[in-house]
């Protein structure tokens, strides 16, 4: 419960808000006379073009002939394919986010001495401010961990003393620091939050500077601090997985427009993390684990086909979970045939629910996976395929890591602070020009009245 002064919403605020709903209504139609492309995207669901980036890629579609058609999804981080990336550091049996940061902070692959130079530096960086902990993050926790993000973001801007420089090297050392400190800030403040608010204890490990970020997450979070290799090894490949994904993203694209503007490092992110909060960005996998949740209590036989496609007919119709008449984790704006990240969490995803007796869960993803393109072709009008996207699994994942709700978003985070660093720094380097966009007003033009005739 708010215990600010003006938390209850009084008659009069209902009133008022009347008048703003009534305010901002514009006729949808006036969109299509006028070429508004709404959230930027144009009726083949093609992104707008706003900008141009060597950062990363995402393709959907091939060239044949003069048509784009679609194809299976593919991601590059810098030019290299994610898959091999990926495939990479499994083959040499060692964690790949670092490595993956390095790639997308300067360019290039490192070698074995530049990638241990890199994780040193990392693991000096990863401290916090004395007493931060005490004075940020354990006064007033909030039940939500990206707002706890966002204001220990915004107070480290008073422990830098060159806060507003944003020469390239100030920069990259703010965004390496908070790359390195991101997991600390996020498991500590759920550590806050459950110790106040669920009255559970308080367990605040250091960081390990001979661990990896995955590892150092896992070590923080638990009592324990013990966790499986498996389970180490499939949080490092969803940090890679999530750690960038094209300019066009809700919170990378803020991340360009507010740099744009020439503001410090810290508030930038902290805009960024502001996006990835949303449910329609960073909060889709929850809602991927809540639906499942309710799936598997009202569907019988989990191998029934008829009875699995019946309820996912029900979600598109409104009639099951959130009555939204969505199915969560299905579709992309992009990707329409496959998304390269789901496919290649999907290998390992399978090989943790043997490890956690989780075998039939994943049996039912997997079912869910392929009957749900199915049920929307033919309850829906679509104008390019779906198929799912990486919600779709991350959130089984974290589930099986044991990971809390609260935490899922901060991961996401933890990994996409690679690309928004990636891209802030691109945005300074190459660019010069602050990002306006242009809004046409619909509103007709009327005669000021006086106050006494109104």
């Amino acid at each position: 419960m708010s215990h600010y002064p003006f938390s209850d919403i009084t008659p009069k605020i209902h009133e008022l808000s009347g008048l703003c709903e009534e305010c901002n209504k514009i006729d949808p139609e006036l969109f299509g006379k006028y070429e508004v492309k709404r959230g930027l995207r144009d009726i083949s669901g093609k992104g707008v073009l706003a900008g141009l980036t060597e950062i990363s890629e995402v393709q959907a579609y091939k060239s044949e002939g003069d048509q784009m058609v679609p194809c299976e999804g593919k991601l590059f981080y810098r030019g290299v394919n994610v898959e091999d990336l990926v495939n990479g550091f499994i083959k040499d049996k060692r964690f790949g986010f670092e490595e993956t940061t390095y790639l997308l902070l300067f360019g290039k692959l490192p070698d074995k001495n530049e990638l241990d130079d890199f994780c040193s530096l990392l693991a000096d960086y990863r401290k916090l401010p004395t007493t931060f902990v005490r004075d940020v993050i354990m006064k007033s926790p909030s039940d939500d961990m990206m707002n706890t993000i966002a204001r220990s973001v915004l107070t480290l801007y008073s422990y830098d003393d060159m806060p507003n420089d944003i020469s390239i090297p100030n920069v990259l050392r703010q965004c390496l620091e908070l790359i390195a400190i991101f997991p600390m800030i996020s498991v500590y403040g759920y550590q806050a939050h459950v110790y106040y608010h669920e009255d559970e204890s308080l367990f605040i490990h250091s960081p390990d500077p001979n661990k990896s970020t995955a590892e150092n997450i896992l070590h923080m979070l638990r009592p324990d601090s013990s966790y499986t290799e498996l389970e180490a090894e499939i949080l490092d490949i969803a940090l890679v997985l999530h750690a960038e994904h094209g300019g066009g993203n809700n919170s990378t694209f803020t991340t360009r427009v507010v740099t744009s503007s020439g503001t410090d490092t810290y508030s930038v992110i902290a805009a960024a993390l502001g996006s990835l909060k949303g449910p329609k960005h960073g909060g889709a996998n929850i809602k991927v684990i809540q639906m499942f949740s309710d799936m598997k209590e009202k569907i019988h036989d989990w191998t029934d086909e008829d009875e699995v496609s019946a309820y996912l007919k029900a979600l598109l119709n409104k009639e099951a979970f959130d009555n939204a008449g969505l199915i969560y984790g299905m579709g992309h704006a992009v990707y329409s045939i496959s998304d390269p990240r789901a496919n290649i969490f999907k290998e390992y995803v399978k090989s943790l629910s043997e490890e956690k007796g989780l075998y039939k869960e994943f049996q039912l993803y997997s079912l869910v996976e392929r009957l749900a393109p199915e049920v929307i072709a033919k309850e829906r009008r679509i104008y390019k395929g779906v198929s799912a996207n990486v919600d779709f699994y991350s959130g089984f994942v974290y589930s099986m890591l044991d990971l809390p709700l609260e935490l899922y978003t901060p991961i996401f985070a933890i990994a996409r602070i690679a690309g928004w660093s990636a891209h802030r720094i691109e945005e300074l380097i190459g660019a010069g020009k602050i990002i306006r966009p242009a809004y046409k007003s619909v509103k007709s033009r009327i005669e000021h009245t006086p106050l006494s005739e109104r």
